[in-house]
């Protein structure tokens, strides 16, 4: 039942996420009066769902993303993409062919019906801030769903003290590293460094950085005993956080000990809002990267990667799952801000350079566009996909 339920992990990790992002699609564009016809999940031919108001809820054949369907003057060019030409039978009780059967409405408008859309209910006849709410709204609900995640696991799991603060216990330590040589165990209290009294795990680690790897030497509490040791201090690459520069420390290898405490809602949600604004910062770092350079592509992965890794933290537990649920989420949500055209953020832009021209760009420009954001989407999708096949038989 658990092998079952871990296979099933990348179908709610991708279909939780899109579904958010859509469903801020949709509602803003019900707020805004735009006439919403289809709530995908996946793209192509429908394969099942069902029709409520004007709105057909779906699942369709391709299942990558999803979309919500507004109406547009270019509808017609959109039906070819999403599944069939929209065109009414002469008949208004008719049902043309390629409208599922149970869909076809003689008193609704197209696509279910003979009826016109009227063009006060096109989202291109909507004001800049109204269109901009709609495309920003994917983004926004992403944004929420990681915060509401991230704020449950806090109030379901707890969270950690402040390491700096902690009583210096250890909790344990790295095999092969030089507390281990040094002969320090899970449960010993660090008293003393170079014959300096220690409390606290802030002390510690100043004399450690201050080290430089120097040897240290160290008095620790075991039980009745105390036990004096020489631990030299391993020069260790990591990656500077605020610089995303490689840098080398010094590391002893000993791991706090740091037990969960309980949290109320108010303060779950003030660490979820704060591991979500972490989680930001940590995306924006490693896209800085990217375009700088100092980050190779071959770190980035596609549904395969994000697949075998739900699979993974599924079998780690709800909490691992669910935390990668919400880092998957600010990701899609800051992916599609990119200025992209094909993305949010790069309609969004397109949107708000038609407000300073002062009128719309023509088919042509704006076809120029989405061919270069398709492109570069077209790209990516190539890139991700070689990376996912290179590390799947390279295993």
């Amino acid at each position: 039942m658990k092998s079952i339920a871990s296979m099933l992990a990348p179908f709610l990790v991708f279909g939780l996420v899109v579904f958010v992002h859509e469903l801020g699609h949709f509602l803003a564009a019900k707020m805004a009066g735009v006439y919403a016809p289809v709530f995908s999940l996946g793209w192509g031919r429908r394969l099942f769902g069902i029709r409520r108001g004007e709105t057909d809820y779906r699942v369709s054949l391709i299942p990558l993303g999803g979309y919500v369907r507004m109406a547009t003057r270019e509808d017609d060019a959109m039906a070819g993409i999403e599944g069939g030409a929209d065109r009414g039978s002469l008949d208004p009780h008719e049902r043309p062919a390629h409208v599922a059967p149970g869909l076809w409405d003689p008193n609704a408008m197209a696509p279910f019906g003979p009826k016109a859309v009227p063009p006060d209910r096109w989202v291109e006849n909507k004001s800049v801030p109204a269109r901009v709410f709609i495309l920003s709204a994917g983004v926004l609900m992403n944004i929420l769903l990681t915060i509401v995640v991230s704020s449950w696991i806090f109030f379901s799991y707890g969270t950690y003290l402040p390491t700096a603060s902690l009583p210096a216990v250890v909790d344990s330590v790295t095999v092969g590293s030089s507390a281990a040589a040094a002969g320090i165990t899970g449960g010993d209290s660090i008293v003393a460094i170079d014959g300096m009294p220690v409390k606290l795990w802030s002390q510690v680690f100043e004399k450690v950085e201050k080290s430089s790897g120097a040897p240290l030497r160290v008095e620790v509490q075991r039980g009745t005993e105390r036990v004096a040791t020489t631990i030299t201090p391993r020069m260790t690459p990591v990656v500077d956080r605020q610089t995303g520069d490689t840098v080398s420390v010094p590391r002893m290898g000993i791991a706090v000990r740091n037990p969960r405490v309980d949290v109320g809602a108010a303060e779950a949600v003030k660490l979820g809002a704060g591991a979500t604004w972490a989680m930001t910062a940590e995306v924006g770092r490693t896209l800085k990267g990217l375009f700088a350079g100092s980050i190779s592509t071959k770190n980035l992965g596609g549904p395969i990667a994000i697949a075998r890794t739900s699979v993974q933290a599924a079998k780690s537990g709800p909490e691992t799952l669910w935390s990668l649920i919400a880092f998957l989420s600010i990701n899609i949500a800051i992916l599609n801000l990119i200025p992209i055209p094909v993305l949010d953020g790069g309609q969004i832009v397109l949107v708000l350079a038609e407000a300073v021209k002062g009128k719309a760009f023509s088919g042509r420009t704006r076809e120029a566009f989405a061919r270069v954001g398709v492109l570069a989407v077209l790209a990516l999708i190539i890139l991700v996909t070689f990376n996912d096949l290179r590390s799947v038989f390279t295993r």
